[in-house]
């Protein structure tokens, strides 16, 4: 253990911090002006650090039909009629189906090609939880890997301008129903199923006492111009929203409700490009607004990443991460940006995951104007993971061959953040064989209970920082160029302490320019 104090590098000076320019703080999102509640009317236009097409409302002909024109009662099911409307609006060229104000209870419903099934406030879909009113079995992606089973509650393959519009309130099965008992269980889903398998035969349709995997709420797969506004969503089997394999696809002021189920994610794009989540509030029971793209040898076979999504204005209440990328990342997740967004009462904000098994990665990803109040770190890499999922690999060392299944993330950079409450600032655990690299975190203000640790990590910057912590530990392990200028640290005592467990003596270790301590 090493206790700087060398005046080249911590110097008791506060009256030079006011130099420091914070007028990006005034520019931090507040909670009332992100999320569904101040969803506009109009898309304005998106800019990003990278190239984006033109991202607009969907055009669709001027012609509706109510789904109580085609028999729907609100005492029996409706899948029928909603069903058959959806699919003859598509074949005479499109329009809207109407679903009324009332209770109805509903299977599997089907969006097809130019319609936009549009709930009315009051109106809410009840869907079943028998496995009958989902099959025939459809092919889907289930945590990263292709299968054939449920589905999605709302699905569509192959379909090309389709929209679920709407105040209305999607409300999933009971907990207690024969989706829920018949699920696959016993082992990760990897574990399950052999990549070598094809994938027209691994069907899981609940045949002959068989299990299924859980359906997700809405999952649009293979296509184009997917438009989703204004629903709500409570009691998901699964993940929320998710577009699979997807290519423009806009979300825009939803509200999630999952909180209290197990992988109720909020919305995942997995495998898709070309998306825009704007103003959607999220209070989910695992993580909130989460990057896909494919899972272990299956997802590399796909390899289709997720690329090019930006998320703004997006409040996220509740769940495990706020923003997160993983842990599937076999295709790679790209071009991700994500601003003036709000994380007021999730677990992490800014949160990686991948596994040596995962393959892909992530990289030239941006974050800028977040504000959030957390349970545990603002930022968070865990790409070793759990034994319970992934047995030895888990083990740091010994540091393992690099293969095509060995991920990485790269290029990611952080800035305008305000963390009112954390537990821990950073936490960072990458793999020996590929750490961690190339991270920048500029102008933050935090307020966290304990510091940072750094393992396996490579060119990694703090710039323009403060912080006041009630602990002075700053670990790293096996760390390479890590770098801190203007930064500020209050501390108990005002003194910060640097270890490296592995190390008996550091040496200037990390480099730091124009660092100050001063007493909490």
């Amino acid at each position: 253990m090493i206790m700087y104090r060398k005046s080249l590098f911590f110097i008791v000076a506060i009256f030079l911090l006011s130099c420091q320019n914070h007028a990006w703080q005034a520019a931090v999102p507040t909670r009332d002006e992100v999320g569904a509640e101040v969803l506009p009317e109009a898309i304005a236009p998106v800019t990003a650090p990278f190239d984006m097409p033109r991202l607009e409302k969907p055009y669709f002909p001027d012609t509706s039909v109510c789904i109580t024109a085609y028999g729907a009662c609100t005492d029996k099911p409706a899948t029928e009629a909603i069903n058959r409307a959806i699919a003859d609006l598509s074949a005479v060229g499109g329009g809207r189906v109407i679903v009324p104000d009332g209770v109805w209870r509903t299977g599997r419903v089907m969006l097809r090609s130019n319609v936009n099934l549009h709930l009315t406030e009051g109106a809410e879909l009840h869907f079943s939880g028998d496995i009958i009113d989902y099959l025939p079995a459809v092919f889907t992606r289930q945590e990263g890997v292709e299968v054939i089973s449920l589905g999605a509650l709302i699905y569509a393959d192959g379909e090309e301008n389709i929209a679920l519009t709407g105040k209305g309130r999607l409300v999933g099965p009971a907990r207690d129903c024969e989706i829920q008992r018949r699920q696959m269980r016993g082992a990760v889903i990897e574990n399950l199923i052999d990549p070598t398998t094809p994938v027209a035969q691994r069907l899981y349709d609940g045949c002959d006492g068989g299990g299924v995997f859980l359906p997700m709420f809405v999952s649009p797969i293979r296509c184009r111009n997917v438009y989703i506004e204004g629903v709500t969503l409570e009691n998901t089997p699964f993940w929320n929203i998710v577009p699979v394999y997807c290519d423009g696809v806009i979300i825009r002021g939803v509200t999630v409700r999952s909180v209290g189920i197990p992988r109720g994610d909020g919305i995942d794009i997995e495998s898709s490009r070309n998306v825009l989540i704007e103003y959607c509030t999220l209070s989910c029971g695992d993580d909130c607004f989460t990057m896909k793209a494919g899972r272990c040898e299956d997802g590399m076979r796909v390899n289709q990443p997720t690329e090019n999504v930006v998320v703004r204005y997006c409040l996220a209440e509740e769940g495990h991460g706020g923003i997160t990328c993983g842990s599937e990342t076999a295709g790679t997740i790209r071009n991700l940006y994500l601003h003036d967004c709000v994380f007021d009462g999730t677990g992490a904000g800014i949160r990686f995951k991948t596994r040596r098994n995962r393959g892909g990665g992530g990289e030239h990803i941006t974050y800028e104007r977040i504000r959030m109040t957390l349970r545990n770190q603002p930022f968070v890499w865990d790409m070793l993971g759990s034994k319970t999922f992934v047995g030895e690999l888990a083990e740091r060392f010994p540091a393992r061959d690099i293969t095509p299944l060995t991920p990485s993330y790269r290029h990611i950079t952080a800035r305008d953040i305000i963390v009112e409450e954390c537990d821990q600032f950073i936490k960072a655990i990458g793999i020996p064989e590929i750490p961690l690299s190339d991270v920048s975190i500029e102008n933050v203000q935090a307020h966290s209970k304990r510091l940072i640790r750094l393992q396996d990590v490579k060119n990694f910057s703090l710039t323009n920082v403060e912080i006041s912590c009630i602990d002075s530990l700053f670990s790293l392990s096996e760390c390479e160029n890590v770098r801190l200028k203007n930064v500020k640290f209050t501390l108990p005592g005002g003194h910060l302490r640097v270890e490296d467990p592995e190390k008996e003596y550091l040496d200037e270790y990390p480099k730091m320019e124009n660092v100050f301590t001063i007493p909490l």
